[in-house]
């Protein structure tokens, strides 16, 4: 390692001197945000190049793609990516799966846990809180919202929902403003205040599998590339497991 990091730094210098270190924007869904601000600096010190990344949530980035925001790669859902690359906005060949994720009910530190393992007790957990928050505009946001559709339990607790924007609804909960969230487990790790209170039963199991793809109009072809191939590599595969992702086929 002493003498790997200064090879790896000159090169960077190098890169950088003969301008072929690239400044790429990247615009990515908040579930992936722990792992990125852990590797992001690996990527960089490996390869020269800067990454200024954007954490929204999915429907937010896809309007912002589509009003024509410049921008270099991707994080999204498949569903969205594979709309956007109908749409010429990325590039459909440079799609790949990275990781996925299930959701999980997100309570205060130290808060009693419900027994969240069978359909029955997600749902008294549920009914008994008083505040639940949520995201207005998220993928995670509109599964909850279709969840309680499918528990029949949306007009009994409608009154106790808390709608958050601009802002993760862990927040709420770590701040007790809100005593639980439904959320996808990333999401949860390593939040101050805030604890897994448990996994949603397989039979409501939402799986959510998130996709990097590069623009179609990117002028840094090859520095995006070389992004979605550290996405891809061991180390940051490691990275993104330690903070609640599963890896994934590479499809």
């Amino acid at each position: 390692m002493k003498i790997i990091a200064p090879i790896v730094a000159s090169l960077s210098i190098s890169l950088a001197s003969m301008g072929l270190a690239a400044d790429l924007k990247v615009l990515s869904t908040p579930t992936m945000k722990t792992s990125l601000d852990e590797s992001v600096g690996r990527f960089e010190a490996e390869t020269g190049h800067h990454l200024s990344i954007s954490f929204e949530g999915v429907p937010a980035l896809k309007r912002r793609i589509e009003s024509g925001e410049q921008f270099d790669v991707a994080i999204l859902t498949r569903s969205v990516s594979d709309e956007l690359a109908h749409d010429g906005k990325i590039d459909r060949d440079s799609i790949v799966n990275v990781a996925k994720t299930g959701a999980g009910l997100a309570v205060r530190a130290g808060a009693p846990k419900p027994d969240t393992r069978t359909e029955q007790g997600l749902r008294e957990a549920l009914l008994k809180a008083k505040t639940i928050s949520y995201s207005a505009d998220s993928a995670s946001g509109t599964y909850f919202l279709s969840l309680l559709k499918r528990l029949k339990i949306e007009d009994e607790i409608k009154g106790n929902l808390v709608a958050v924007s601009h802002r993760s609804p862990v927040d709420a909960v770590a701040t007790g403003k809100a005593e639980m969230t439904i959320i996808t487990v990333p999401n949860i790790i390593g939040v101050n205040g805030v604890e897994i209170g448990g996994l949603l039963p397989a039979e409501l199991q939402n799986y959510t599998v998130f996709d990097a793809g590069i623009s179609k109009t990117t002028a840094e072809r090859t520095a995006s590339q070389s992004l979605i191939n550290f996405l891809l590599s061991p180390s940051a595969v490691e990275t993104m497991v330690s903070k609640g992702l599963e890896s994934v086929s590479r499809k």
